[in-house]
């Protein structure tokens, strides 16, 4: 059995609405400290700019992301300013 290579990825535009939503989660890693929740996270909120996902207070309870140094609730406001910003 050999093992391959993992697929390449292609990166989004730095300008693209994913790799803004990327980015503001990743600024966020203090309070999510897993890279695999902070991938997941970024990933329902983008389908939420796009219509088909939950508003972030939702999508942070349902995901079940390890949250620490702050609540739920701050972490949403926080999360909807961002967004508000990328949705002008």
């Amino acid at each position: 059995m050999t093992t391959l290579a993992p697929p390449k990825v292609k990166k989004a535009a730095e300008d693209s609405i994913e790799s803004k939503v990327y980015l503001i989660v990743e600024n966020l890693k203090e309070f999510i400290p897993v890279a695999n929740d902070r991938n997941r996270l970024s990933y329902c909120l983008f389908k939420y700019l796009n219509g088909e996902g939950d508003e972030p207070k939702i999508t942070l309870k349902s995901s079940k992301i390890e949250i620490k140094g702050i609540s739920v609730a701050e972490l949403a406001k926080k999360l909807d300013a961002e967004l508000e910003t990328i949705k002008s």
